[in-house]
């Protein structure tokens, strides 16, 4: 149906209803425009959720990239990241296909509409002005017509009247003519006028007024049909991201199901296994016999004749076992989370600090980390030979020599790579050596055993444990110097070692020591001293990282070797002056 045909006298409500429509289009503008407002935040918070939860860079994260749920975890963190970008593409989507083009399309609609109703304005008053025009001819022939008769009448009176003149009669008998000619030219007139305005009115009803309303219909038809592929694309643009989102959500399932427990508990072992062995059984004490008993590997130290030596001349030293209030307790010797704190934090070049199987594998780790950083400069000192060559047999691409100061410095850095390889892989042989065999059937303590040089009557096996319950390795003087955490206090199990730590005669001073830095000394078998205080040396380093030193004759105890300045009597045996 045509608006020109059916709608010929609604000009008014067509203005109104057009109107409404832009209104409707600058509405939809808005609403698509808050959605893609509500796209862009949601898609920021979503990333800031994302990468709040990112694993920090410290070393935490390599230990917690080892086991299978916290990398699925930070999968699904990064396909959620993922997830928020097609969030932002659907805000993208929206406002360059959607927004932009209602935008521009609006400026258009208003323009066109605008222009179609100056049209119809000015035909509408180009009808009324000839319909005025029309009636003004209608009312002049009207009155002229009126003015007729009224003159037709008085010259009859005049005619009929014995006593007016003859000039008096022809004078309102010309004046009749005279008003009859005046009523027929205007009856010509408004025939004729009248003639007219029927055909522009014919010409406005039916041509004029029906384009322009054609033009409007055309318009408001352009406008709904717009509006509905904006619709349609503001379905398509969500439906366009749907196969990346199907991606991200079977990204996020797919790391899902790659978490394996049984994996992650193995992982534990990996990360935790000290090298250890478990502690031995606990030997029978017979305090029903009056004999004196020999003290084994696996003995208590605190036994009742510990007890009853003096305080102050005789130590006791360091086990996995501690009486309590004449209770016995078993500690057993785990990797406790000072253990851990060590292993994450800084500790010696050789990692010495570290149990043996952590040892070893921090000790590999560094020493396949050095071989790619060798394999790296021997590729680039490979790529600048072959550039050398080439400058050689072409000249005139560049100076042989400019490469050669590079390929020193590369050679420069292979050779401190390979000496610091040579010498983790000599910790790491170290190691390996003397780690317990899986075969061994000697059940030993729970403390990592090594070789000591020296003899200490007939016995060479030395267990350690640090004063804060964790274990160490022999270190050498270098390692020592270097290393900032307590090392552990030499203890032994066999009598001649007990005769001598429980002798009651006090040992002679061997030397002085100053305190470099303040030691608490909270275990058993330390002493606390304060920065900067002098000491007596009873007993140097043995190559365990401990000094045995003497405050007075009731104070006596161990102290790291790293926290004193040692100064030893020139007549002492090995005489030397170490830090």
């Amino acid at each position: 149906m045509s608006w020109g045909s059916e709608l010929w006298d609604q000009f008014d409500n067509l203005e109104k209803h057009t109107q409404w429509g832009i209104e409707f289009v600058e509405k939809y503008t808005k609403f698509v425009k808050e959605r893609s407002e509500i796209e862009t935040s949601y898609a920021k918070q979503i990333r800031n959720l994302s990468k709040k939860y990112q694993p920090k860079k410290n070393s935490r994260e390599e230990d917690e990239s080892k086991y299978t749920f916290c990398r699925a975890f930070l999968t699904s963190l990064n396909e959620l990241n993922d997830y928020a970008g097609q969030h932002e593409v659907i805000a993208e989507n929206l406002t360059s296909q959607i927004i932009s083009e209602l935008s521009r399309y609006l400026q258009e609609l208003k323009s066109e509409r605008k222009s179609h109703f100056h049209d119809g304005r000015k035909a509408q008053q180009h009808i009324e002005s000839s319909w005025k025009q029309l009636e003004s001819c209608k009312r002049r022939f009207e009155r002229d017509c009126k003015e007729a008769d009224r003159a037709q009448q008085y010259f009859e009176r005049m005619d009929s009247d014995i006593n007016v003149t003859k000039a008096d009669v022809e004078k309102a008998r010309q004046h009749a003519q005279s008003r009859h000619q005046m009523a027929s030219d205007s009856k010509s007139e408004y025939s004729s006028y009248l003639q007219k305005f029927n055909q522009e009115q014919n010409e406005h009803y039916f041509n004029v007024i029906p384009n322009i309303f054609q033009k409007l219909q055309d318009m408001e038809e352009k406008r709904i049909d717009r509006i509905g592929v904006c619709m349609r694309t503001f379905a398509d643009v969500d439906r366009q991201v749907l196969p990346i989102v199907g991606k991200c959500l079977d990204g996020m399932t797919t790391a899902a199901e790659s978490i394996e427990p049984k994996t992650d508990s193995k992982q534990v072992v990996e990360s935790y296994k000290s090298g250890f062995e478990p502690p031995g059984d606990v030997e029978f004490e017979d305090y029903g016999q009056a004999m004196k008993r020999t003290a084994s590997e696996t003995s208590l130290s605190n036994s009742r004749e510990a007890k009853e030596k003096p305080v102050g001349k005789s130590k006791g030293k360091l086990w996995p076992f501690i009486k309590n209030k004449n209770k016995l307790s078993l500690k057993l010797i785990t990797l406790n989370s000072h253990v851990r704190n060590l292993i994450e934090g800084s500790g010696p070049e050789d990692f010495s600090h570290l149990p043996p199987e952590q040892r070893r594998k921090k000790l590999q780790g560094k020493i396949d980390e050095l071989n790619k950083d060798i394999q790296k400069e021997m590729d680039q000192r490979d790529a600048l030979t072959k550039m050398k060559d080439v400058y050689v047999k072409n000249p005139q691409m560049g100076d042989p020599a400019s490469v050669d100061p590079r390929l020193s410095e590369i050679a420069q850095n292979i050779e401190k790579l390979q000496f610091e390889a040579q010498k983790f892989e000599g910790w790491l042989a170290e190691v390996e050596e003397r780690m317990p065999s899986k075969s061994d059937t000697n059940r030993r303590s729970g403390l990592y055993e090594t070789q000591n040089n020296s003899t200490v009557s007939n016995n060479c096996a030395q267990d350690r444990e640090s004063p804060d319950g964790s274990y160490t390795e022999e270190q050498n003087s270098e390692t020592q110097v270097k290393a900032n955490i307590n090392p552990v206090l030499p203890t032994s199990s066999t009598p001649e070692f007990d005769d001598e730590f429980d002798d009651d005669e006090t040992l002679p001073t061997i030397g002085t020591c100053k305190a470099l830095y303040p030691f608490e000394g909270h275990n058993e078998g330390t002493i606390a001293v304060a920065e900067g205080e002098l000491l007596y040396v009873i007993e140097e380093d043995k190559g365990d990282g401990w000094t045995r030193v003497r405050r007075n004759e009731d104070e006596e105890g161990y102290v790291p070797s790293s926290y004193v300045e040692v100064f030893l009597e020139t007549n002492a045996k090995g005489a030397m002056t170490y830090i």
